[in-house]
């Protein structure tokens, strides 16, 4: 049941920030529903394999690197998603910053923090 409430409120969160930013523009609530689905897909086992990839260049960076990896997983999601779409590289890393501001005050409003 939780995994069900943080789904919809992801949803949620990203129709706001889809509406915040002039880059990222989602057709409706299903398709942000559809689109923090695959968001949840990509954050349990697409990124961890990422970052284990990408250890050297995380180091370098001082971990500035997780955010090009956020900002891949978001234009990722837009190229496998026909109702979402990122205008490109920079909108979606300042996307992925806004969701994960975003996410961190619904949480912290709805109680579904892990």
């Amino acid at each position: 049941m939780n995994f069900i409430i943080k789904i919809l409120v992801t949803g949620l969160v990203v129709l706001v920030g889809a509406y915040m930013l002039p880059g990222v523009w989602v057709s409706g609530f299903g398709t942000a529903l559809v689109v923090a689905l695959v968001l949840a897909f990509m954050n349990a086992l697409v990124k961890p394999v990422l970052i284990l990839l990408t250890i050297p260049v995380t180091i370098l960076t001082l971990g500035l690197f997780l955010l090009v990896i956020n900002a891949a997983i978001i234009l990722f999601t837009d190229f496998l998603i026909s109702g979402f779409e990122v205008e490109g590289f920079w909108w979606a890393l300042v996307y992925s910053l806004l969701l994960s501001a975003l996410m961190w005050v619904a949480e912290g409003l709805t109680g579904t923090k892990d």
